[in-house]
């Protein structure tokens, strides 16, 4: 079979199309033949180095497909289900994988292959940032950053459902009516609005409870500038580069202010808990709380055009491979 392989970390350009054994399943594992796999930032950090793996290495943490067969012991899932994941090791940028079958979630009707690659790790992400590390309330002031990329449209959607007023920050003036269109009440261009500034005048000067923050190094200062006394910053990702250390006197200067910084897998390490944020996230798209835009779709041989379009900005919403 084939699959995408990189041997040394670096662009897109490391990323190759080759020829790989066909995967066995062992005890615990199940065997996945692909129909949708799907983009993330945090493939691009494993490919340049950034999230350092073993070389050479497979690469993607997000795909939808049909269990082909399953090792000894295996319980969880069975030959023919629909099922999807968003999970490690990675490996997703193939055309069939195994993993362990503790870490699938079987795919209910109404939930199509496409859309669960498009929206399981960017969906699992939302819920466990919005209910479980800072839990929206209604009424909450809310700050998400890159509102227009596949975690934010999503997150301006779930957090405008659950009762919050959204504040999203974008690149440009395309990206804010995107934004709009999917829930967030107060889109901000960035280089064209002083956002902690316009952040105080919309909250009456308080601030926002929770920043959601995607970006990171570019947008650490803004971020803490927007918060409330005792608001919260979530920093989950390094779109722009890692944020510089940050002393804890610094959070008590700024209104005794709440730091973490989350990944899903510590959200999802117990399959009942896997399978609760998968069944909250089935529901919104269910009930279309939450719409999943795939905006751009890619060959599964050309994901190095994928991440330098992700890597360049040029993506909006959710982006497909296709084996």
């Amino acid at each position: 079979m084939q699959a995408i392989r990189f041997h040394r970390t670096g662009g897109p350009e490391v990323l190759s199309w080759e020829e790989v054994p066909e995967p066995v399943p062992g005890p615990g594992e199940a065997l996945v033949r692909h129909t949708a796999v799907g983009l993330n930032f945090i493939d691009t950090y494993h490919r340049s180095g950034l999230y350092p793996l073993p070389l050479p290495s497979g690469l993607g943490m997000e795909a939808a497909g049909v269990v082909e067969a399953v090792g000894d012991g295996v319980t969880e899932v069975a030959a023919g289900d629909r099922v999807a994941y968003a999970a490690g090791p990675p490996g997703a940028y193939a055309q069939a994988r195994v993993l362990a079958a503790d870490r699938l979630v079987p795919l209910p009707p109404e939930v199509d292959d496409r859309l669960a690659a498009a929206a399981m790790l960017k969906g699992l992400t939302v819920e466990y940032l919005l209910r479980r590390t800072y839990a929206v309330q209604p009424g909450d002031w809310v700050l998400i950053h890159a509102a227009a990329g596949g975690v934010g449209l999503i997150a301006c959607q779930w957090a405008r459902h659950l009762g919050a007023r959204v504040i999203g920050t974008v690149g440009a003036e395309a990206k804010a009516a995107l934004a709009t269109e999917h829930g967030c009440h107060h889109p901000l261009v960035l280089g064209r609005e002083d956002v902690p500034a316009r952040v105080r005048d919309l909250t009456g000067g308080a601030g926002v409870a929770v920043v959601y923050d995607s970006v990171g190094k570019d947008t650490w200062e803004m971020s803490l500038a927007c918060l409330r006394r005792r608001g919260m910053l979530v920093s989950f990702g390094n779109a722009s580069g890692p944020v510089p250390p940050v002393s804890p006197l610094e959070l008590s200067r700024r209104g005794s202010l709440f730091l973490t910084r989350p990944v899903l897998m510590d959200y999802t390490a117990g399959r009942e808990e896997l399978l609760a944020a998968a069944d909250a996230l089935f529901q919104v798209l269910a009930t279309g709380a939450v719409r999943v835009a795939v905006n751009q779709e890619y060959p599964l041989a050309d994901a190095g055009r994928a991440h330098r379009d992700l890597e360049g900005r040029r993506t909006t919403g959710s982006s497909l491979l296709l084996p």
